[in-house]
């Protein structure tokens, strides 16, 4: 399986995650909520400028014991403080605001993206990339939740140094001090102090803490991988249970879930270590400025609130510069879900772009016409050799051959969602083709919404449905309609296949192509399906893969695969793939039931 490596994500892949969004219909509102979000968070910098010379005139109140100064701060304090409270909650409404308008844009891009072209199915097909369900689900969340945050705390972090570092420039003053006999003299010491304090820090931050982002991209890919293995569990539930294979599950799930263990163990030994730094750094950053500015204090320099102010701004400037050492943690796991987004949106791309071998083109002959169609499997190996067919309005084909050959394979590359290979299929203009599996997809939701997949719910009248379910021997489906369920779990696999047919007569579709649709039913179900859909769909051709020889008595001509050896180049290549050919003959008396 093909995986993004978990720190080798480049800025430009980054930007093609977050760029599509502020280009898209919406860039007017996300850029006037985003300019809103930002003109709050400035405000609140500016705030707490405010809530610094407040706190310097109000200690020096103090320190003269000037009483009527000292209510006059208190008044300043309650107005600022209501302002900053008004400003803080509509700066979290707003960017929550912004951050589910971004994820909802984002989730119905990535899902028509994942949805298009049968991009899901290749995926699948090829594993280029796992979990697409987490990465639409979570990492989304993540890209949007984090990557906003993040950024306007890093601006506001910025804006903060800025505005601070001028203060704190202006009252911090000089520090002189005599070195190998000579005097030097460091000019608003405390700045440098600061920036020396956070660089030390975040480099430190930076080496201790860097496994995280690998640590983090395996353990959301473990924990992925952990629910899937849970979810099979639930939707296989009886065949475990017949095979009695839940000490074998058990063991299945207690492997990925050590996974997660390991890692996990990992992950606290890295975060250890980087909380000894980090923890370190932020309870030194308190003392600190007020161990640096003391002598300054003691001598007479500056007043008790101008103590207090240099305290403060540094406080705001330090913060601002350990911005990365705060972060480093969201930071890590930020960087990981990028890289699984960017490795989904990678995988995406391929399936969708993937060149198409078999080119499917729509005609005005009003048959299904096919010219040298060779079937490859996904490695590369041929499958078949090249095979041109028709199929016209009417005709009842039967498919056979051994397992392996080829069969539903062609049915894929008609239906056009089988790139591997090479030839045309052309297709009615006008025709409207159904593809039945063997299993029947029947979505979560009421019985009506599962019979009239892909259709709307509503697109059939009650009466056609209940006709059919009857004509389909499903009399005790008929008062559900509109119970939900998950009918692949509620319903027998006979069924199933049973409620497929009523979905084949109502959408009465002019090419049916049944994959093994009857495998699951008994011989006479069978025969009375097989002999209903003849009967109601009588212009319609139906080409059936089928293993009982009872179903050809419904067909009239037969498409045995035929194995034809090794090709000259299967021989010289040493790749031992036998290649297959179908073989026509008629059926001698078509019969119906």
């Amino acid at each position: 399986m093909t995986e993004q490596h978990p720190e080798r994500t480049n800025w430009r892949a980054v930007w093609q995650l977050i760029k599509p969004y502020w280009v898209s219909e919406e860039k007017w509102k996300a850029l006037g909520l985003l300019a809103a979000v930002i003109g709050l968070a400035l405000g609140m910098v500016y705030l707490n400028v405010l809530f610094n010379t407040w706190s310097r005139d109000s200690f020096n109140a103090l320190e003269s014991k000037n009483y009527a100064a000292f209510k006059e701060q208190l008044w300043r304090f309650s107005y600022l403080a209501f302002i900053y409270i008004t400003v803080a909650i509509y700066r979290v409404y707003l960017r929550q605001s912004l951050e589910m308008r971004w994820r909802a844009w984002l989730t119905r891009h990535y899902m028509g993206e994942w949805l298009a072209n049968q991009a899901y199915y290749r995926i699948e097909q090829s594993r280029i990339a796992d979990n697409p369900d987490q990465r639409i689900a979570e990492d989304l969340n993540m890209l949007t939740t984090e990557t906003l945050m993040l950024s306007l705390e890093l601006l506001s972090s910025i804006v903060t140094l800025v505005s601070f570092i001028g203060i704190l420039w202006s009252v911090s003053g000089p520090l002189a001090f005599a070195l190998a006999g000579k005097e030097f003299t460091i000019p608003a010491y405390m700045v440098w102090f600061a920036i020396a304090y956070a660089a030390v820090g975040s480099a430190m931050v930076w080496l201790v803490g860097r496994p995280l982002v690998r640590q983090n991209f395996h353990q959301q890919r473990y924990e992925a991988n952990f629910r899937f293995g849970l979810i099979r569990i639930r939707e296989n539930a009886e065949a475990v249970a017949l095979y009695r294979g839940e000490a074998q599950e058990q063991a299945h799930l207690d492997g990925r879930f050590e996974q997660i263990r390991a890692n996990w163990w990992r992950i606290m030994r890295t975060t250890k270590q980087l909380n000894v730094v980090s923890t370190f750094y932020a309870q030194f950053a308190i003392i600190f400025p007020m161990l640096v500015a003391a002598p300054r204090y003691f001598s007479g320099a500056i007043t008790l609130g101008v103590y207090s102010q240099i305290g403060d701004a540094f406080s705001q400037v330090q913060d601002a510069l350990s911005w990365f050492v705060t972060a480093f943690n969201r930071l890590a796991e930020w960087k990981a879900s990028v890289n699984r987004l960017a490795g989904f949106h990678a995988a995406v791309t391929l399936a969708r772009n993937q060149t198409r071998g078999i080119t499917v083109e729509r005609n005005n002959v009003g048959a299904i016409l096919a010219d040298q169609v060779q079937l490859h499997l996904p490695d590369g190996q041929s499958l078949t050799r090249p095979l041109s067919f028709e199929i016209h309005q009417g005709q009842r084909i039967l498919v056979e051959g051994p397992s392996g050959c080829g069969k539903s394979t062609l049915f894929r590359a008609i239906a056009g969602i089988w790139p591997y290979g090479c030839g045309t299929v052309e297709l009615p203009q006008e025709a409207r083709l159904l593809f039945v599996p063997q299993k029947p997809y029947l979505p979560i939701g009421s019985l009506r919404a599962a019979i009239a997949y892909p259709a709307a719910d509503n697109a059939y009248r009650d009466l056609a449905i209940v006709h059919y379910l009857d004509l389909c021997r499903l009399p005790h489906l008929k008062d559900h309609l509109d119970m939900a369920d998950n009918w692949s779990q509620r319903l027998s696999p006979g069924e199933q296949q049973r409620l497929a047919f009523v979905r084949v007569l109502l959408t009465r579709p002019g090419v049916v192509f049944l994959d093994e649709a009857t495998s699951a039913l008994d011989p006479e179900s069978e025969a009375w399906l097989y002999d209903l859909v003849s009967r109601e769909l009588p212009d319609a051709a139906i080409i059936s893969i089928a293993h009982r020889e009872a179903v050809a008595s419904f067909h009239d001509l037969r498409w045995r695969f035929v194995h034809e050896g090794l090709g000259r180049n299967d021989k010289a290549n040493g790749t031992g793939m036998p290649r297959y050919a179908i073989r026509a003959t008629a059926i001698a008396a078509a019969v119906t039931a």
